[in-house]
């Protein structure tokens, strides 16, 4: 935790790595239904920088990040089951980047013992999205196969083994081959785009597989559709390499009466109840040691910039903490 008076890190106007500003600020005290958390560690995502450049609207000028664990420092008012000193994690909203965060009780959950700070800071908006994919989106059963782009990043690190664990056939692919190599799967590969589709083809007996998970977006998309089985299902749930342009539903028809499903976390975890259930399966995953909380790189918050700027060039693996 960081020394001394509160400050965060604001976007005033959007851009680069480098409109991200440093500043003191006052949080205040808790009102009705909300707690005051201190900050141990803050997670980075690559849905910080949609913020940042104003693909994702958000008003100016704005606290960046969605993903954080700490301490309580305060409850308000009607707040029941958080205690001053529960270790507690948070993954909606807006208002991470900063060592002190007022949050609604509501979205808060509880850290259990063997999940350190750290860990639940890298591991709570990456660690929940694998679990509504493999989970809710699609349920996948032992022996059906999956193809998972960006599988050494920070949603693939955790949705591979979490899928493995299932029964699921895992077809990862990453960007290089260093990457590549990091990842436990039944094929982990990596190369062109152009040439991914042919290789699940061949993987696959020339069938496709029944699911695509894909975070890429834009770089990816025609290579996704081309991986599917008839009637499989194309998950886009980000934009790492821009926004999927427009398509056809034409495309859809052609490739096989493909489903597509354009998901985000904040859907599946809405209400108090999903957001537990949602808590409850990654932290009982994590403490079994089916998934890790792999943190490939820490920065200092105050360096936020940087970390956004390593993101960006792909020179991160696993997960990235800002540390107050």
């Amino acid at each position: 935790m960081a020394d001394g008076a509160p400050w965060r890190m604001v976007v005033r106007t959007h851009g680069g790595p480098e409109v991200i500003e440093r500043e003191a600020f006052d949080p205040g005290l808790p009102k009705q239904g909300e707690v005051l958390v201190e900050q141990d560690a803050v997670g980075l995502n690559f849905i910080d920088t949609y913020y940042r450049t104003g693909l994702y609207p958000a008003d100016l000028p704005l606290t960046l990040g969605s993903e954080s664990a700490g301490l309580v420092a305060a409850v308000g008012p009607g707040v029941t089951g958080f205690d001053v000193g529960d270790k507690v994690g948070c993954a909606s909203g807006l208002g991470a980047y900063a060592t002190h965060r007022v949050v609604p009780a509501d979205r808060l959950v509880r850290i259990p013992d063997g999940v350190s700070t750290q860990d639940a800071a890298a591991m709570m908006l990456k660690g929940m999205t694998a679990c509504y994919l493999a989970e809710d989106t699609i349920n996948l059963a032992a022996g059906q196969t999956a193809l998972v782009h960006a599988a050494a990043g920070g949603v693939g690190s955790v949705l591979v083994p979490w899928l493995r664990d299932k029964g699921v056939i895992v077809i990862a692919h990453s960007g290089s081959a260093e990457k590549a190599a990091m990842v436990n799967a039944e094929h982990s590969l990596h190369g062109p785009l152009e040439q991914l589709a042919d290789a699940v083809r061949d993987l696959t007996r020339g069938i496709g597989v029944d699911v695509v998970y894909d975070g890429v977006g834009k770089d990816s998309w025609s290579a996704s559709l081309a991986s599917l089985k008839r009637r499989g299902l194309m998950v886009s749930y980000g934009n790492a390499s821009g926004a999927v342009p427009p398509i056809s539903l034409l495309d859809l028809s052609r490739g096989g009466s493909l489903y597509v499903t354009r998901p985000t976390l904040f859907d599946y975890i809405a209400t108090a109840e999903e957001l537990a259930r949602t808590a409850d399966r990654l932290f009982d995953r994590m403490q079994r040691g089916v998934v890790k909380a792999v943190i490939g790189q820490r920065f200092a918050l105050a360096d936020a910039a940087d970390a956004h700027r390593a993101l960006e060039a792909r020179r991160t693996t696993g997960s990235t903490l800002l540390l107050p």
